[in-house]
């Protein structure tokens, strides 16, 4: 089994990983996290030409580290195999597309809880997700 787990370095992003690890351990079968962070490039993409070459690239993947470093250590203390991807773009739609690019069986992503009305006003990356990806997705609050 295939597992992607998006990780943004939020409580909710752990528990899912926690989840993910635990279900790993029930199935005892062959299977592999892949630990994913995705941050959203739009709004400094006007500021390239203001910034040495290379410096927002070193900026988000610096945030991608510090988000993951919880998950991996929570999946090396579980003995879980895993791996990482680290990706910038629209965040729901590069979970969407690197889980169906890399074949996996289930997106687990973390949800944050906030309200109804504020999912309808902000939306979210995990309704996003939920409602646009083929593949089975687990929400872990």
């Amino acid at each position: 089994m295939k597992i992607l787990v998006a990780v943004d370095g939020s409580p909710s992003a752990l528990r899912a990983t926690e989840y993910a690890a635990q279900l790993v351990a029930a199935v005892r079968a062959k299977s592999k996290i892949t630990l994913i962070s995705v941050h959203d490039d739009t709004a400094f993409k006007h500021m390239k030409k203001f910034t040495p070459k290379g410096a927002l690239a070193d900026y988000l993947r610096e945030l991608s580290d510090k988000d993951l470093q919880s998950a991996r250590k929570l999946l090396d203390k579980a003995e879980v195999a895993h791996d990482m991807i680290i990706k910038t773009g629209h965040v729901a739609e590069e979970i969407i597309k690197t889980a169906k690019a890399g074949k996996f069986d289930l997106i687990v992503l973390g949800a944050k809880g906030r309200s109804t009305f504020g999912d309808l006003l902000l939306g979210s990356v995990s309704q996003r997700v939920a409602s646009a990806s083929k593949l089975p997705v687990t929400l872990v609050k």
